[in-house]
């Protein structure tokens, strides 16, 4: 093997002090030559150039980070990993960054205790060009603390005021839900919402889902009782669970608007225990279109949670690459009812728990 092609340290991998000294040039100019910057001659870079293909040299992003003061790599704050809206706006996100040559890194936090370390330590100083928040339930200082690294920030579910935001207009999402029960004719129509297992964790589109359903049933003249509005914590059990306590109540509800998918999931799973029909005996409806609605044939007001990440690194983008000069925007995506089979007019007869 050519000599000036076995320099290094002995570890296999070839340094820039190894291109520089096979080109005859400084280490910097190697370094201005790989990133397309300064002022160096076409005939010097080529010969740059030529030298790292022989030593199969590989730029470190560390280390080009530094010199251009970026990281290439941007923050993710979640609260969950695992549900279904979370990770399909973290896959909007990735796909986004991956294509523009950027890395994730992925902060979970699944509680106010993680959510309180974090900003207390705030890991983000120095490590990322810019941040996505993913309906994170913040307090005020969290927010300060955010804005104080003094980097882009985009939240995405929710609203973060004098910063641009991606999400939907969950308030109308649940009045077009249960508009859809109201038009079908029901009138005792329930409301399933979440509750966090951590009750300094709740998020913003909870009360929101609520409002639009209090808001909706006001419209049409109905006052339901609070019996009728019951809660269980997130996921399909807590939606089994809350309506488990609506088949133990004196008087049995037509229809059912839950929160979120996967809270009806659980709904339904408890009213089939109970030898109930869907939707004959009781209507359901939920928000979000989870990948597994279609497939339990669910009523759903349906969000493109994907998207909503691929449209919020996007707005990043631009923001890093001096491409928006522009005031905080929030954009609204739309959503869409999706009528499937859990749905229907209510029989007559129906509204009285069976005897057992």
């Amino acid at each position: 093997m050519d000599s000036d092609v076995d320099r290094g340290s002995g570890t296999g991998r070839s340094r820039i002090a190894d291109v520089a000294a096979l080109a005859g040039v400084s280490p910097a100019t190697v370094s201005r030559s790989l990133s397309g910057q300064g002022n160096v001659s076409a005939q010097t870079r080529e010969r740059v150039r030529d030298a790292a293909r022989r030593l199969s040299y590989v730029p470190s992003p560390l280390a080009s980070g530094l010199a251009s003061g970026r990281t290439r790599t941007i923050g993710v704050v979640v609260p969950f990993l695992t549900r279904w809206y979370f990770g399909s706006v973290v896959s909007g996100v990735t796909r986004v960054m991956e294509a523009a040559g950027y890395d994730v890194l992925l902060y979970h936090l699944g509680s106010a205790a993680d959510r309180d370390r974090f900003f207390a330590r705030m890991p983000l100083a120095r490590r990322v060009d810019g941040v996505l928040s993913l309906c994170m339930p913040l307090t005020e200082d969290h927010t300060l603390a955010l804005r104080a690294l003094d980097i882009p920030l985009v939240s995405v579910g929710s609203r973060m005021a004098g910063l641009p935001s991606v999400c939907i207009d969950d308030v109308a999402a649940a009045h077009a839900a249960v508009n859809h029960l109201i038009n079908l004719g029901h009138e005792n129509i329930a409301f399933v919402g979440g509750i966090p297992d951590d009750p300094g964790f709740g998020f913003v589109s909870s009360e929101l889902r609520l409002r639009g359903y209090r808001s909706a049933m006001g419209a049409a003249g109905l006052a339901p009782p609070s019996a009728l509005e019951v809660f269980g914590r997130y996921g399909i059990d807590g939606g089994a669970t809350a309506m488990a306590r609506l088949l133990s109540g004196a008087r049995l509800p037509t229809a059912v608007f839950a929160e979120y998918d996967e809270l009806a999931f659980g709904a339904l799973w408890s009213l089939r225990r109970a030898g109930l029909a869907i939707p004959q005996d009781v209507s359901v409806v939920g928000l979000d279109d989870h990948e597994m609605a279609e497939v339990l044939d669910l009523t759903t007001v349906g969000q493109d949670a994907a998207s909503q990440g691929s449209l919020a690194a996007t707005m990043l983008l631009e923001t890093l690459d001096g491409r928006s000069d522009t005031p905080p925007t929030d954009i609204v995506l739309p959503t869409e009812l999706r009528v499937r089979g859990t749905t229907a007019p209510p029989r007559r007869g129906v509204g009285v728990v069976p005897s057992t």
